[in-house]
């Protein structure tokens, strides 16, 4: 039976491959350093039985064109690329690790908050134009967090924080009250932690309820001093809004890690003084690379009793 593997990260893994093929002799890399489109999907997996999948569509028309995919074994947690309606209904059997790289994406994130409190950011893009600027920000410890998404991204950002003793509030759709007694941090309504937090960090999925989630009512509800970070999913947060409120001032600064289409190509907005940013790098350190890329492989054997 033939597999087909699309990660970009995965197909360059020697170790993810080598156990792959092992196991499934007849698998296939892409050669793509990106995401393929629905197009691209649909022609690379022809013939496929089972496919490794990340970033990539998988749509109700991809699926129709691929009658012989019996198996989708999700590298990453994110679910916002998939049709879960037209993969339940076509029977193709998902399967998902989830919490595989958490501590990669928290530790991004943590080195955003120090990085924007401490000017680093702006401090290293200053020296390396000649300018010795001595502006050293302001200490992340005892500064008040929101958190919105308490997931396992959001709650191993918290245990990252405690040596920092930061407040933290966290908003969440799932009842987290006991969370919140075991680890001494405060819930908190969505209106209350964006006015209140010195710093506000997305953890949530990409649905309609949180797609444009931090628009120009919720920028402008801000403190004037107060950061933003997105580790989470681009449109989350409404770029336009975020270009406006980085320019006006109503914010201090923002990190992004993720963005509505990748790669960006608003140049004048990436290149805002203020604004901090990754090229989706978060889950991809090479012990998250390798944690998820054996979740797939596991996955893959599991179901064909490999």
């Amino acid at each position: 039976m033939r597999v087909a593997v699309t990660p970009p990260s995965f197909c360059r893994s020697e170790s993810l491959r080598s156990q792959l093929s092992s196991l499934f002799p007849d698998t296939v890399y892409s050669e793509k350093n990106n995401y393929l489109s629905e197009s691209e999907l649909v022609e690379f997996l022809i013939g496929a039985e089972a496919a490794i999948i990340g970033r990539d569509p998988v749509t109700q028309s991809a699926l129709d064109a691929l009658p012989e995919l019996k198996m989708i074994s999700k590298y990453g947690v994110g679910l916002d690329n998939l049709d879960l309606d037209a993969i339940r209904k076509k029977g193709v059997e998902l399967a998902v690790t989830a919490g595989t790289n958490k501590r990669s994406v928290a530790e991004l994130t943590l080195s955003f908050m120090v990085g924007l409190c401490h000017n680093i950011f702006i401090s290293a893009e200053r020296m390396k134009k000649g300018e010795w600027i001595r502006e050293g920000g302001q200490d992340l410890s005892g500064k008040t967090i929101g958190i919105i998404g308490c997931g396992n991204v959001g709650k191993e950002v918290i245990k990252l924080l405690k040596p920092f003793g930061c407040k933290i509030l966290i908003n969440d759709i799932e009842d987290r009250s006991r969370y919140c007694r075991e680890h001494d941090v405060s819930e908190s309504s969505f209106d209350d932690l964006i006015k209140t937090s010195d710093i506000v960090s997305l953890h949530v999925p990409l649905t309609n309820l949180t797609k444009n989630m931090m628009d120009e009512n919720a920028l402008r509800a801000m403190k004037k001093n107060a950061f933003l970070i997105n580790t989470s999913r681009g449109p989350v947060v409404n770029p336009s809004d975020l270009h406006r409120a980085l320019v006006s001032g109503e914010i201090l600064g923002a990190a992004l890690d993720v963005f509505c289409s990748e790669p960006p190509g608003d140049m004048e907005f990436l290149k805002l003084p203020n604004l901090m940013v990754t090229p989706h790098i978060g889950g991809n350190s090479v012990e998250a690379v390798e944690a998820m890329g054996k979740g797939a492989i596991d996955n893959l054997a599991k179901f064909f009793n490999r």
